[in-house]
């Protein structure tokens, strides 16, 4: 059945509108308090995502009781997993590799946990993390979904590279304290990513873990007991927030609000990247604000913030000059390869782009035309994409809006708020 197509068209932008709760931060929070030792209330004020759809029901299997009404979590730990324990990931790493570990731990000696995953989850990297567990006391059926897992996790020493996925850091990072030697994590090559690192970090230590940072790595004493705060409020999302304040930088003035300046989310950079490019960002107690300006070429390192590559790259577009993104190797195993997608969406509109394995640079600043793009069922080309429309006289078309839903799934109704039509 062929689907039917989405038009992003070139129009003003302006407006004010809500940060939505951090995917990232909710991530973190739930896991947490389903491993603590009585209820917490999550605040979380927003649609829920489908990656965040997928953690709770994973939780859920792990054996806790979650209650969601009024904009809140109400999650309460309980003692048994479910049997057959099959955890279904759907496309959400953070969930798989967070998870994978924390299951592991929880599993008795015979006790086996399956995990499952959709679209391009089950190619994405795991390798790293699955044999680190099987130096640890665990069997694993393979190294990608689906994937069984026979507990349970032990501590010690654990030997993990850096620059693939923080996210096998923070899976560790949770379940260690639940063993009872507790454990050693040494990075073989530099970390990427490392806001995210510490993101858990944070949530750790609002649920009483202690982790001792060290110079390669981090000590996690074992026989912890993770403590409720009772009460936790889900911060406001910058990774989503970074495509509305590109829109702003590109065809007006918007300002999203709920935001926090002192956030451990990395991608809180997106103001400084594009006040580099030329545009007028403010930050106020209201709220943060960009506001179009003549945008000029720059060279930008994104190995810590790889989810802004598909915005940034459609800022490169309309910057005048030539714009490097480098160091960005990293998002070919995302959801989709981005560096190949991007650049492909762009040469559709007319935009000179080189690829290479950890680069694109962008010759931008001149007329871009219209037509249909490709944004390979991945949620962050779906808002590219429509940025790039607001630049593009014909429009740009998409086939699968819906793969927003991973992340952000009211963004074509907020993006429609912010559009000022004509006539």
């Amino acid at each position: 059945m062929t689907m039917a197509a989405t038009t992003f068209s070139s129009s003003p932008m302006r407006g004010s509108l809500p940060a939505i709760p951090s995917k990232s931060a909710a991530h973190r929070l739930l896991i947490a308090a389903a491993l603590a030792d009585q209820p917490t209330e999550i605040e979380f004020g927003g649609t829920r995502s489908a990656d965040i759809d997928a953690t709770v029901r994973c939780l859920q299997v792990l054996g806790t009781k979650i209650v969601i009404k009024s904009g809140k979590f109400e999650v309460t730990p309980q003692e048994a997993m479910a049997a057959p324990a099959v955890f279904d990931c759907g496309e959400s790493g953070s969930t798989l590799r967070f998870m994978l570990p924390v299951a592991a731990v929880r599993l008795s000696h015979g006790t086996t946990a399956v995990f499952q995953g959709a679209g391009r989850l089950p190619s994405r990297p795991l390798g790293d993390l699955c044999e680190a567990l099987r130096r640890h006391g665990c069997r694993l059926s393979g190294d990608s979904l689906p994937l069984t897992v026979e507990g349970p996790l032990h501590g010690g020493e654990f030997v993990l590279p850096g620059d693939v996925s923080s996210q096998y850091i923070t899976g560790l990072l949770f379940a260690l304290p639940m063993t009872a030697a507790g454990g050693r994590i040494r990075l073989s090559t530099a970390l990427q990513s490392a806001d995210y690192v510490r993101m858990t970090l944070r949530t750790l230590e609002t649920f009483g873990i202690t982790v001792q940072e060290q110079e390669d790595g981090w000590q996690v004493s074992g026989g912890q007991h993770y403590r409720s705060p009772r009460t936790v409020k889900v911060e406001g999302d910058w990774s989503n927030a970074a495509v509305m304040l590109c829109a702003g930088a590109l065809a007006g003035s918007v300002t999203v609000t709920g935001l926090d300046p002192a956030s451990g989310q990395g991608d809180r950079r997106i103001v400084d990247m594009l006040r580099r490019f030329g545009a007028a960002v403010t930050m106020t107690a209201e709220g943060v604000t960009a506001e179009a300006r003549p945008l000029h070429g720059v060279t930008m390192d994104m190995g810590e913030n790889p989810d802004l590559l598909p915005v940034l790259a459609v800022v490169a577009a309309a910057a005048r000059g030539r714009t490097v993104l480098h160091n960005a190797g990293r998002v070919r195993l995302k959801e989709s390869d981005r560096l190949a997608a991007m650049a492909a969406m762009l040469r559709t509109a007319g935009v000179p782009v080189t690829e290479t394995a950890e680069a694109l640079a962008i010759d931008g600043g001149g007329p871009l035309h219209g037509g249909l793009v490709d944004v390979c069922n991945d949620h962050r080309l779906v808002m590219a994409a429509a940025l790039l429309g607001l630049m593009a006289k014909e429009g740009i078309q998409v086939t699968d809006i819906q793969s927003v839903r991973k992340s952000y799934p009211d963004f074509a109704m907020d993006w429609s708020r912010l559009q000022q039509r004509k006539g």
